[in-house]
């Protein structure tokens, strides 16, 4: 049962640490665009509305993400009893990734 326990933990601990590191690049992505856009606006500064907007969204975006984080993680605390749900959170996991992608190109799309 111990061992069971143990193992299940450190399951949790890596899949934790796989979520922060997703959470990291995602945010330097995030930056990255960012700065590509401010660049852009500087050389039009008629588009700063279209900037803060685009903050706004970002940020909105950030939040989201930290919801469903803290979602992830209640939930996983809740059921750690079987692998399955494991498999389910890989699943929410990808599902919101794909929707961040979703996201990001929409953005893409209207700022260009």
């Amino acid at each position: 049962m111990m061992t069971v326990m143990m193992m299940m933990m450190m399951i949790m601990m890596m899949m934790m640490m796989m979520m922060m590191m997703m959470m990291m690049m995602m945010m330097m992505m995030m930056m990255m665009t960012m700065m590509m856009m401010m660049m852009m606006m500087m050389m039009m500064m008629m588009m700063m509305l279209m900037v803060m907007v685009m903050m706004m969204m970002v940020m909105m975006m950030m939040m989201m993400m930290m919801m469903m984080m803290m979602m992830m993680m209640m939930m996983m605390m809740m059921m750690m009893t079987t692998t399955t749900t494991m498999m389910t959170m890989m699943m929410m996991m990808m599902m919101m990734m794909m929707m961040m992608m979703m996201m990001m190109m929409m953005m893409m799309m209207t700022t260009v």
